[in-house]
């Protein structure tokens, strides 16, 4: 007479019945899967800002979408593998730190598509790679609110804040004080604002008397409000 242990065994085994994988099915796999890591390798490199694109990480991308079709497909031939595979994954830790959001999407789109074609699914992954592609263009044509300029002034007399603030106030609508570090001799300011005519507001800054450096910053950050 089977034990209840025995018969909770056959009946796991039984639904999780190892897939009998050729090795037609296991090249098809990993070659639709090839072809989609180069696809996502191709994109994240169009997309990408310059200043967050890492060719390393771009490989990495491109390789994880290989190596997780091949763990499914060997997940699928033996149940007992499977769970031992699982197990020893579930102990990996990623400590790199993502600098750009998007590269968390490229890293889940690389490791779904790895899965999806593991599982046979090659179609599927094939669609979701081009709807995700439209996805991602169609959002990166929204406008982005540009990032505010920051204008630092040097200057050896602690007393020409006004004159500084009525000749910007002559360039810009919007500017405001970030910072102000004084010492007995010494003046120096960063403000946040935002204008046109950058080129004329420095020059501008530069003939009142008493300043010595004019600097004005502008970079393609992220807005946050």
């Amino acid at each position: 007479m089977l034990s209840f242990k025995d018969i909770f065994k056959k009946s796991f085994l039984e639904g999780f019945s190892s897939a009998e994988l050729t090795l037609k099915t296991i090249a098809v796999a990993l070659m639709v899967a090839c072809a989609i890591a180069l696809y996502i390798f191709l994109v994240y490199r169009v997309l990408t800002r310059k200043t967050f694109y890492s060719h390393n990480f771009n490989i990495s991308l491109a390789g994880i979408t290989v190596i997780t079709a091949a763990l499914i497909l060997t997940m699928q031939s033996n149940v007992v593998l499977s769970l031992g595979m699982v197990g020893a994954l579930s102990i990996v830790r990623f400590r790199t730190a993502i600098k750009d959001p998007m590269d968390l999407m490229f890293l889940f789109w690389a490791i779904s598509a790895g899965i999806i074609c593991g599982a046979g699914l090659s179609m599927i992954a094939v669609i979701l790679s081009i709807f995700l592609t439209i996805g991602i263009l169609i959002l990166n044509q929204f406008p982005v609110v540009k990032a505010p300029m920051l204008l630092i002034i040097n200057a050896n007399d602690i007393h020409i804040s006004g004159d500084i603030q009525k000749e910007i106030s002559a360039f810009t609508k919007y500017y405001k004080i970030k910072s102000r570090n004084m010492t007995e001799e010494t003046l120096d300011l960063t403000i946040e604002l935002r204008t046109a005519k950058g080129d004329q507001l420095v020059e501008s800054l530069l003939k009142i008397k008493g300043v010595i450096s004019v600097s004005l910053l502008d970079h393609d950050g992220e807005t946050t409000f």
